[in-house]
């Protein structure tokens, strides 16, 4: 099926109340993911690392991350993502429960 496009007359609109409650969303997301993390240094890494993806980085890979996250080196990207030690079911049913 084909979907038509948009007329000229769609317009978003974005305002600052907008934008404080998607912030205040993300917020409230990260509270309850944050248990899944261990550690706080954990809890951190994994809200940044979201912020990143979520962030104006032309690209999404771990240089590109950690460069925007203000990391000299890639590795604490890398480390939460393959090493340390956090439960990724839970956080995908925290997410699954919020979304």
């Amino acid at each position: 099926m084909e979907h038509a496009a948009p007329s000229g007359d769609f317009v978003m609109s974005m305002d600052a109340m907008t934008v404080r409650g998607w912030r205040d969303h993300f917020e409230s997301l990260i509270q309850r993911i944050g248990p899944c993390f261990g550690r706080c240094d954990l809890r951190q890494r994994a809200a940044a690392y979201v912020r990143g993806l979520l962030g104006s980085a032309p690209r999404k890979n771990g240089w590109q991350l950690a460069e925007h996250l203000g990391d000299t080196t890639p590795h604490a990207v890398q480390r939460l993502l393959d090493r340390a030690s956090w439960d990724a079911e839970r956080v995908r049913d925290e997410l699954m429960r919020y979304a």
